[in-house]
């Protein structure tokens, strides 16, 4: 059997809930989002690029999130010495979106949802409040923006899958 991106059910924010609990139920929607994005897809479907000369795909968003999730929660909360998946920053820092031609999708899918159980792990216990000082930019930052700059950065993110879905095969919608 060949496979597909796997079905999945996205869960609904609550309604209700303390600014912790909105966080991370709003995180893990637009996570959910991407990933609906992609179901029933085939790997060469999910490789697709939009249009020239863009490289954007949905197994690259995949790939990127994974990224993104490692860098913020990872390294950067948590302090943990880990190096990037897909790209070098010196010689390829597109390599999540450039390099999918003959990527392994089912790889892929599989590293995003473990970046993200690890990216959860990694928030888990700390204060909203706590700070990190990031180096390239030269400030403190707080998980609070941490949550707050990942939803933005799903939700944009979300935005252009729903175009490269809907090119693939007209599903729109969710």
């Amino acid at each position: 059997m060949n496979w597909t991106a796997p079905q999945i059910t996205r869960i609904d924010p609550p309604p209700v809930g303390d600014e912790r609990t909105q966080l991370e139920a709003w995180l893990d929607h637009h996570r959910q989002t991407l990933l609906l994005k992609c179901a029933g897809l085939t790997p060469e479907q999910l490789r697709a690029r939009s249009v020239e000369p863009s490289n954007l795909s949905l197994l690259g968003l995949v790939r990127h999130m994974a990224e993104v999730e490692r860098s913020w929660f990872r390294h950067r909360v948590a302090g943990e010495p880990v190096e990037f998946l897909y790209c070098d920053i010196e010689t390829n820092p597109d390599g999540d979106f450039d390099d999918v031609d003959t990527a392994d999708a089912e790889a892929d899918f599989d590293t995003f949802t473990r970046e993200i159980e690890l990216a959860s792990a990694a928030a888990a216990g700390r204060s909203l409040e706590e700070t990190f000082f990031h180096k390239y930019r030269q400030i403190e930052m707080s998980l609070r923006w941490v949550y707050l700059h990942m939803i933005e950065e799903y939700a944009r993110h979300n935005g252009h899958a729903d175009l490269l879905r809907e090119r693939l095969d007209g599903a729109t919608g969710a």
